[in-house]
C-alpha cells in the first residue's frame, strides 16, 4: 500500500452547467448561451485541484454502477485519481447539480439533487488506508462515515481539513474533530451568528485546533493560528468568468500547502491564488490551475520563498 497525500470521502456531482447572458427573473425566458457537462462536488473537485497541483490523491467514497457515476469515475481517473478504495453499491451515485452561470458577473446558481447514498460510507475505508494518508479532507456528505474517518486520521496524528456547507445532523460532532476549519462566510455566519468574518474566526476556534479560515469570495480570507490574532488575505483581482468550484480549489491548494509543509501564511495565499486562477476559467474541475500556471504568476502573488515546493 502506497502513502496517499490526500484522501477524500464526501461529495462528487455530476455538474449540468447553462452560461446564460444573466440569471433570470421569475416568469421569464432566456436564452443559453452555451452548455457543458463536467465531474463536480466537494470532494471530487478539491482533490482535483490537488492533483494538478502536484500530489498524489484518493478517493474512498461511494460510487453506483449508473451512467453518472461511471462519468464521474472517468474524470476523477483521467486527472489522476487513485479509485482503488471508492466502495461501488447500486443505491450510491453522485449529486446530480444543474448550475445557471450568469456570463453578466460570473456568478452560479445550483440545483442539486441528491441520490439514496453518496459520499461516506459508515464503515469505509479500512482504517490502514486513512492512517497512511497524509491529509483527510473531509465535507457534510455521509456525516457518519466522515466522524469515524476523522476519528480515526486525528488518533494517527493526522491533519483533517473540512469544507461544510450545510449543519447535516451530526456535523457538530464532525466539526470537533476538524483541526484545520475552512468555512465558507455564509456557513460561517449562519453557524456563530457572527456579524463579521473575524469575530466568526474567533468563535469557531477551540481547543485541538490548528488553524480556523473564512472564506469571503472578493473580500478575501481571515483566519487565525490561535483564534485570538486574525489576519486577512486579500483576494487576487482578476477578470471573472465562472465562480463555479471556487472554493473546492481553494481547499484543494489548502491540503496541498499542507501536505508541503507551507506556515499558515503562505497555505492561505497559495490556496486564494489558486481560487482566483480558476475564476478566471468557466467550470469547476476544468478550470483548476496546474502548479506550473500558479508558480508563473508568484512575483505578482507573493514572496518567491513563501511559493517554494
Amino acid at each position: 500500500m502506497t502513502d496517499i497525500d490526500i484522501l477524500g470521502l464526501g461529495a462528487t456531482a455530476v455538474d449540468r452547467l447553462l452560461y446564460v447572458p444573466a440569471y433570470p427573473p421569475p416568469n421569464s425566458k432566456v436564452n443559453v448561451l452555451r452548455s457543458a457537462q463536467q465531474c463536480g462536488g466537494l470532494t471530487a473537485t478539491a482533490p482535483v485541484a490537488a492533483a494538478r497541483l502536484g500530489v498524489r490523491c484518493a478517493y474512498a467514497g461511494q460510487l453506483g454502477d449508473d451512467e453518472d457515476s461511471h462519468f464521474v469515475a472517468q474524470a476523477l481517473q483521467n486527472e489522476g485519481i487513485d479509485l482503488g478504495y471508492a466502495l461501488k453499491l447500486a443505491q450510491a451515485g453522485p449529486i446530480r447539480s444543474t448550475i445557471i452561470v450568469s456570463a453578466a458577473d460570473g456568478t452560479r446558481t445550483i440545483f442539486a439533487a441528491h441520490p439514496a447514498a453518496c459520499g461516506a460510507h459508515p464503515d469505509w475505508p479500512p482504517p490502514e488506508v486513512i492512517q497512511r494518508s497524509r491529509v483527510l479532507f473531509v465535507d457534510h456528505v455521509g456525516i457518519p462515515g466522515m466522524i469515524r474517518a476523522a476519528r480515526i486520521a486525528r488518533q494517527a496524528g493526522r491533519p483533517v481539513v473540512c469544507d461544510i456547507e450545510r449543519g447535516e445532523p451530526g456535523y457538530e460532532t464532525l466539526l470537533a474533530l476538524v483541526d484545520h476549519v475552512v468555512l465558507s462566510w455564509d456557513f460561517a455566519a449562519a453557524l456563530t451568528g457572527a456579524g463579521t468574518p473575524e469575530a466568526a474566526v474567533a468563535r469557531l476556534w477551540a481547543a485541538g485546533r490548528a488553524l480556523v479560515a473564512v472564506t469571503c469570495g472578493e473580500s478575501g480570507c481571515y483566519f487565525s493560528e490561535d483564534g485570538r490574532v486574525i489576519h486577512h488575505q486579500p483576494a487576487f483581482c482578476v477578470a471573472v468568468a465562472d465562480t463555479t468550484g471556487c472554493g473546492d480549489v481553494f481547499h484543494g491548494a489548502y491540503c496541498v500547502g499542507l501536505r508541503r509543509g507551507m506556515d499558515a501564511d503562505a497555505r492561505i495565499r497559495f490556496a486564494s491564488a489558486a481560487a482566483a486562477l480558476k475564476a478566471t476559467h468557466a467550470g469547476g474541475q476544468a478550470g483548476a490551475p496546474t502548479l506550473a500556471q500558479v508558480i508563473s504568476r508568484r512575483p505578482a502573488l507573493t514572496e518567491p520563498a513563501k511559493f517554494l515546493l
